[in-house]
């Protein structure tokens, strides 16, 4: 069963797994005896295999038919012996090798000593039969492997090898790594796009999913930024660089997804220390099962009992759990890189499945963080004339709010405005078709001696107020929209048991109880420093909460590190939440938290599944074959078959569906 963790440790050259069956089976000096380069065929190929399973159906033929009168003898032996080498051989020189090494307690050991035992009691066909099935369950862990590893490897595919920047007048050909921030790239249609950057073009149509896991085409406009790793759907883009390829979020991804599998879950880990002190253990009660009968049973018969001991050597290879258990993780990692979420480590898939209360942050995690004009209130004007003096103002400004108000109308007209100044923290004054124009908040009205409607005092949202020669004429609301999926994701959050979610945010908290009370959360508060945040979930988890924190922002670092675990939008995240966080939504979308959750649990379910199946199939077995009642033949159907259910269990996580 060492193929999985050899294939599992050969992931990448940045990664090594350090699993093994038995006792550090795995190792860069072991792996080359069991690599799947081409070339090696004696893991890999199904020849071994058939030629052994062949002829020990005509041996067992020949045992019983007339034939058998032939095939007696050195014959018999000499045909089965011949039988075993294909399957057999890689094995024992495997067990000879890691006892070279120190390293005896090994399922190779075990299932050396098992069949050259069954050799020397005449059990040819029983001896064999364990060699051959055992390399059958090989190939079905190698593809097993294979379906596991695919949606990372899918990842690995998409890493661009080269870039075309434009020096000395010339588009020309050169490494990522070579391309400094702030040089222009050119992306040819179909090809993938080498570097994070802005958009050059007036548009572009990009395919993500290597980024986001959505497969959708996304649209964006010139000065927007797009990621390395997507792929260019439709005419040649320009872009600016504006991060080296070692820091592009591509970049980023592969290093997360790689370092992941590095780092074990608890229960990977107890496995591991259980498999080190099971396996010469076992070992000992075989030896124990063949020589201390001879104390206590008047009939002994020293080979029955030898018999009975090696079905113990079959049956207690400790390959199911050692095997499936990583399997299992592993393929929880890539079930949600398929769903853009990254997982730090399969340490945190379990952690996710303890926490029961979930804190998030409000811009940029529920909210776009993108204002968008809400209302617009007129007095004694009609809307298109103040929103004609509203943008000629705000058209001079790069405020967040001025980009908001410049989408209502992108129509040049004759409003020109001039002498404009700002007036720090309060708005802008100027001209504008020769009358003065005030545009800001309501202090900025006040301290010009402007009255305002009383209903602007119960308006929450951000308000842009609007005065033209001293006369108040209206006023524009702007608001942080909800992201589309947000009530979905608070209702997903709680259908997977999440007792508590909680708003804290540095937004005004009038805005805060606001978006609170319509997302339906236990509590909101708004208001808050990135310390006063932290304090504020370490109170909850001193009251026994396992406690999520989901944030995107530089603030948001400091309480994502403190939380059990932290949740990062890495979309557009910021670089220093992104790092710190312990699980990264590509997607930047609250819903796939539930997903997320969802992955975790599922992940663990089949684990512990595969934990029972192994010991429960293998203690019943271990214990008829002590008393006689099984043969070697069931210990191998057992053994493989319990394995192999294991390993197809662990392979359902690659099919699961957790949007339902």
């Amino acid at each position: 069963m060492h193929v999985l963790i050899s294939e599992l440790c050969n992931m990448s050259d940045q990664v090594n797994v350090n699993t093994s069956c038995g006792s550090g089976c795995c190792s860069n000096e072991h792996s080359h005896s069991h690599s799947h380069g081409e070339g090696n065929t004696k893991f890999k190929t199904y020849l071994p295999a058939i030629v052994s399973f062949i002829m020990l159906v005509v041996g067992m033929l020949f045992d019983y038919t007339v034939f058998l009168c032939f095939f007696k003898g050195w014959v018999r032996l000499v045909w089965y012996a011949i039988a075993y080498l294909p399957v057999g051989l890689p094995v024992l020189k495997a067990g000879f090798e890691s006892i070279k090494r120190g390293d005896f307690f090994t399922e190779f050991l075990l299932m050396s000593i098992a069949t050259i035992g069954a050799f020397v009691l005449g059990e040819y066909p029983e001896g064999i039969a364990v060699m051959v099935f055992y390399s059958v369950g090989e190939l079905f862990q190698d593809a097993a492997v294979q379906k596991a590893r695919g949606n990372i490897k899918a990842l690995l595919d998409v890493r661009p090898n080269e870039a075309s920047v434009y020096r000395d007048n010339i588009f020309s050909t050169v490494l990522p790594d070579t391309v400094a921030i702030g040089e222009k790239i050119q992306v040819l249609v179909g090809e993938k796009i080498p570097l994070d950057g802005i958009l050059l073009s007036k548009r572009a149509s990009l395919n993500t999913a290597a980024i986001t896991g959505e497969s959708k085409p996304q649209n964006v406009l010139q000065n927007e930024a797009v990621f390395a790793g997507s792929i260019n759907m439709e005419h040649v883009i320009e872009i600016k660089t504006t991060k080296e390829f070692k820091d592009s979020s591509i970049a980023r991804i592969l290093d997360l997804v790689q370092n992941a599998t590095a780092r074990k879950s608890k229960t990977e880990l107890f496995i591991r220390k259980f498999a080190r002190i099971y396996t010469p253990i076992v070992t000992f009660l075989a030896i124990a099962v063949t020589f201390l009968p001879y104390f206590f049973v008047s009939d002994y018969v020293f080979g029955e009992w030898l018999y009975r001991a090696l079905i113990f050597l079959v049956i207690s290879c400790p390959c199911a759990l050692v095997i499936s258990i990583p399997l299992g993780y592993f393929g929880g990692l890539g079930a949600a890189s398929r769903n853009g979420i990254l997982f730090k480590g399969a340490s945190f898939l379990d952690t996710i499945t303890k926490i029961n209360s979930v804190v998030m942050d409000k811009t940029g995690t529920v909210t776009k963080g993108v204002f968008k004009l809400k209302e617009i209130k007129t007095f004694g004007v009609s809307e298109n004339e103040l929103m004609h003096y509203l943008t000629a103002m705000e058209s001079k400004s790069t405020h967040p709010i001025a980009k908001a108000l410049m989408k209502y109308n992108n129509d040049k007209t004759h409003y020109v405005a001039s002498s404009i100044s700002e007036i720090q923290g309060k708005g802008l004054v100027g001209i504008v078709n020769n009358k003065a124009v005030l545009v800001g908040n309501k202090v900025l009205m006040q301290v010009n001696d402007i009255s305002v409607p009383d209903e602007l005092n119960s308006i929450v949202e951000t308000i842009v107020c609007i005065a033209i020669d001293k006369v108040f004429v209206g006023y524009v609301s702007i608001a942080d929209e909800l992201k589309d999926d947000a009530q979905v994701a608070i209702q997903d959050i709680r259908d997977t048991g999440i007792s508590k979610i909680v708003m804290l945010s540095g937004d005004k908290d009038a805005i805060t109880q606001k978006v609170a009370k319509k997302l339906k959360l236990d509590r909101a508060k708004g208001g808050l420093l990135p310390e006063e945040k932290l304090n504020e979930v370490e109170v909850m988890k001193t009251e026994h909460n396992k406690v999520a924190f989901v944030g995107d922002g530089i603030n948001d670092a400091p309480v994502l590190a403190a939380s059990d675990i932290g949740i990062a939008m890495g979309g557009l995240g910021s670089d220093v939440a992104i790092e710190t966080a312990d699980v990264i939504i590509q997607t930047d979308q609250p819903s796939k938290i539930a997903t997320a959750i969802k992955i975790g649990k599922s992940t663990r379910h089949i684990v512990w599944q595969n934990i029972a199946l192994a010991f429960g199939v293998k203690f019943i077995i271990l214990f008829l074959g002590i008393i006689g009642l099984a043969s070697m033949w069931g210990a191998v159907f057992a053994d493989v078959g319990v394995a192999l259910l294991a390993i197809l269990n662990a392979v359902r996580l690659q099919n699961m569906n957790w949007d339902k």
